[in-house]
């Protein structure tokens, strides 16, 4: 554990498109501080008592956009966590004002290539079950990077680093921003 004496308590938001390892690391790296973690998208299915895709099907994306504000602001009324969003958490002003005025934001910089690989047989995200997967991705990129650039404390590149070495690039990068 890199632990709670080494940077001053917070909470700490993932962002990123999808597949971009918000989840995993973002696990990782609450491991490594010793904080708790919460995966918005794991709260909202917990909540509702269905699937996201579920969600997205009954309630369309409207209505899950609603759900993920409102569990968003929710948790993250909490202290000294880790929080992974949706890869469309910052669609919404809302969110994005959430995240900058209560905590830190590492955005997880990927390629759509790296997303394509991941997200290949994956039947899950609803975003993706219709068109041409790449085209869709590229889409949701050029709307979504922007405002993952507009909101972040931190960007790390992945390319192809390890969960390790990421999670420690980011404690790193917090280590620095704590003495600015």
């Amino acid at each position: 554990m890199l632990g709670k004496d080494i940077i001053k308590l917070m909470l700490i938001f993932m962002i990123g498109p999808m597949a971009s390892g918000k989840s995993i690391i973002g696990k990782k790296l609450s491991e490594a501080l010793g904080i708790d973690f919460i995966d918005t998208d794991k709260e909202i299915e917990r909540n509702a008592g269905a699937d996201i895709s579920w969600i997205f099907e009954i309630e369309g994306e409207e209505g899950f956009r609603k759900r993920e504000m409102r569990t968003l602001n929710e948790i993250s009324k909490k202290e000294n966590c880790v929080i992974a969003t949706g890869g469309g958490s910052v669609i919404q002003k809302k969110n994005r004002e959430i995240m900058t005025s209560r905590g830190k934001i590492v955005y997880l910089e990927i390629s759509i290539e790296k997303q394509l690989e991941r997200t290949l047989k994956d039947k899950s995200r609803p975003l993706l079950r219709k068109g041409n997967k790449e085209e869709t991705l590229r889409s949701i990129k050029k709307t979504r990077d922007p405002l993952y650039e507009e909101i972040a404390d931190i960007t790390i590149k992945q390319e192809e680093k390890s969960h390790s070495k990421i999670v420690l690039e980011i404690v790193n990068k917090l280590k620095i921003q704590d003495y600015e």
